[in-house]
């Protein structure tokens, strides 16, 4: 009973060790089926303790951290991907924000302007369309 206890302790040190150096091959998933299992491990270690089944519980601890470990981890990985596709997405979305301010910069230099700043058309600083002749500002 007692050799049970070390080795389940034993292990668990083990699997907690591996999860927490965050190996770049190793995904959520992977590392939440090995957390889960270990907790899982000694929970059912001390829970098949008390009802005298340490093994049984060892297993079955072990069995249920894992899925639900592997179902956390899996979950925190979509998560984790789609924060990284939103990030990339917005970052093009500055980029092209960037690029069109610099170009409307541009524009705005290289076109003649009136007094107001606005872009003033080929007919001096009338509004388009108005006419010496015509006090409606017709163009017909």
């Amino acid at each position: 009973m007692k050799a049970v206890r070390t080795l389940a302790g034993v292990v668990l040190c083990t699997v907690i060790s591996a999860c927490s150096q965050n190996s770049p091959q190793i995904g959520g998933a992977e590392t939440g089926a090995l957390t889960g299992s270990a907790l899982g491990a000694g929970l059912g270690a001390i829970i098949g303790n008390q009802s005298g089944h340490t093994g049984g519980g060892i297993a079955i601890g072990a069995a249920a951290g894992a899925l639900g470990g592997a179902i956390l981890g899996a979950q925190a990985d979509r998560q984790s991907n789609s924060i990284a596709e939103q990030d990339e997405r917005l970052r093009r979305q500055e980029e092209e924000l960037e690029r069109q301010r610099r170009e409307l910069e541009e524009l705005r230099r290289g076109s003649p302007r009136d007094s107001y700043g606005n872009p003033s058309n080929s007919r001096g600083d009338r509004p388009y369309g108005t006419d010496n002749n015509d006090s409606y500002g017709s163009r017909y």
